[in-house]
């Protein structure tokens, strides 16, 4: 897609935060900046009490990864930068380094629309200091975003239970930015389709809409506004029934669509925007099959999120189609991922790797040490638990894996008697993408497919049963004894 290209036309390397380059500059003037690194991409909780996440934006990271250069009116600003006293930020020499520099890192992720847990890496980079470092801040915004939008939109689909879901939330989405990555990543979740026609453009996304009160309001009655409406769309007529009054709307809908049957048309649905949904639809729905139009489906919109949709499903509520916009695109109950970027591992001057570690008063913030990677453990096609393993690690018959957080919380997995899949994949290898895209479509049915294996109380909407992941026996030794070995030596009084 080259989306970064096509909408910017240009090199995004400075779309970073300052004190990577002011690392970047200190790992060159320290001898640092080629030395190998390892660093992970993973986030500590699952967005919106959640059971489960969907991994979204690595086709972003792709392109920016391809892309990674310093163009010279990027160095000219890096050059033009003062500290605070006035003297260059950076020396000149440091300048015709990045210029020079090339993109050589090796980059490991799990796929779009595959289900992930905290802890476990989404995305692994191995290469130079320097460019590992460089990196940080923009996967960490292309991936934060998508993958939060992806999982709110497959919430939102699992409380439709099979109906539609439209995303609706051009209007007031986050920018042009956040639309487009928005209306991507909601149908990576398994939204069917998007009213934002530039993202139905650059990404081949399925666009849907109907009218707006305006339409209704520029005749002199609604019938007249239907009438013509369905005389311009009559392969395709959806009206909105609400903009006076909701219930002789439909009687309004009902008439045109008895114009379009005489004409051999049909019409394919009404929209409800406001009030009380369950009843209305309800109603409309009476009304509807009391004048034999049983396949007109009732589309609801007005705020919704997979919590109103289950509220309206308990209500039996008659709706068909789900067009949800707000509270989607801008993830509204919880506004970030909180994913983070560490090192996890460094070679020393031996050209061994030595595992690191970030420690600290809180359990949940201490990295996992090391070249790790992940292994998702499947049943008769059910996933099972999955295994943050050191990738040296020797295969075993049966392994341990170890919550992190609680280590009282433990598995023992016959690995005998189980699939194993590994949910790293090789995107870069030394600079050069070695993975093949799969289309955007392909993604979304990666969602479902991976969202059925999981059994349906890690995927309940409120207080999910907890799917079991854990660091494997020797990984959860390393990183507790790297941990012990960070703390003082406590002298008795």
């Amino acid at each position: 897609m080259k989306i970064t290209r096509d909408l910017y036309q240009g090199s995004l390397t400075l779309l970073t935060d300052y004190y990577q380059f002011t690392m970047a500059y200190a790992y060159w003037k320290s001898g640092k900046a080629e030395q190998e690194a390892v660093f992970s991409l993973y986030f500590r909780k699952n967005p919106f009490q959640s059971g489960f996440t969907v991994a979204a934006g690595l086709d972003y990271v792709i392109d920016y990864c391809r892309n990674f250069s310093f163009q010279e009116p990027d160095l000219r600003y890096l050059l033009e930068m003062r500290n605070p006293d006035g003297s260059p930020s950076f020396e000149t020499a440091f300048i015709d380094y990045l210029r020079e520099m090339e993109f050589r890192c090796d980059i490991d992720a799990v796929e779009e629309g595959e289900v992930v847990f905290p802890n476990m890496p989404l995305v692994r980079v191995k290469g130079p200091l320097i460019q590992c470092q460089l990196l940080e801040t923009p996967l960490l915004n292309l991936i934060n975003f998508q993958t939060l939008i992806a999982t709110k939109a497959a919430r939102i689909v699992l409380a439709a239970k099979g109906d539609p879901v439209l995303e609706f939330g051009l209007r007031r989405a986050q920018g042009i930015d956040g639309a487009l990555a928005a209306s991507r990543a909601a149908y990576i979740g398994g939204c069917s389709s998007t009213s934002n026609v530039m993202a139905g453009k650059l990404f081949g996304i399925p666009v849907a809409g109907t009218h707006a009160h305006s339409w209704i309001m520029s005749f002199e009655t609604e019938l007249e506004a239907f009438e013509a409406y369905a005389e311009s769309f009559p392969d395709n007529t959806v009206l909105l029934v609400d903009t006076y009054d909701t219930l002789n709307g439909v009687r309004n809908a009902i008439q045109v669509a008895e114009k379009l049957k005489a004409n051999g048309k049909s019409l394919k649905g009404i929209r409800i925007d406001s009030g009380d949904l369950a009843y209305f639809s309800n109603k409309a729905r009476e009304m509807l099959e009391k004048a034999g139009l049983n396949a007109v489906k009732i589309v609801a919109s007005n705020d919704l999120d997979e919590h109103i949709i289950t509220s309206l499903k308990l209500q039996e509520a008659s709706i068909d189609v789900w067009g949800v916009g707000t509270k989607l695109v801008t993830a509204y109950d919880q506004p970030a991922l909180g994913a983070v970027y560490k090192m996890s591992a460094m070679k020393d001057s031996k050209g061994d790797w030595q595992p690191k570690i970030k420690v600290s008063q809180q359990s949940i913030k201490i990295n996992v040490p090391g070249f790790h990677n992940v292994k998702r453990f499947t049943l008769n096609g059910k996933a099972i638990g999955d295994m943050i393993y050191l990738e040296d690690t020797a295969s075993k018959e049966t392994v341990t894996i170890i919550d992190p957080i609680d280590p009282t919380r433990r598995k023992r997995i016959q690995t005998d008697q189980v699939e194993a899949k590994v949910l790293l994949v090789p995107i870069f290898r030394k600079g050069q993408k070695v993975y093949h895209r799969p289309d955007l479509h392909a993604v979304r049915q990666n969602t479902f497919d991976r969202l059925a294996q999981f059994d349906k109380t890690h995927k309940r909407l409120t207080n999910p049963h907890i799917y079991p992941v854990g660091l494997e026996e020797t990984l959860y030794e390393v990183r507790t004894n790297l941990v012990l070995k960070t703390k003082p030596t406590e002298i008795a009084d």
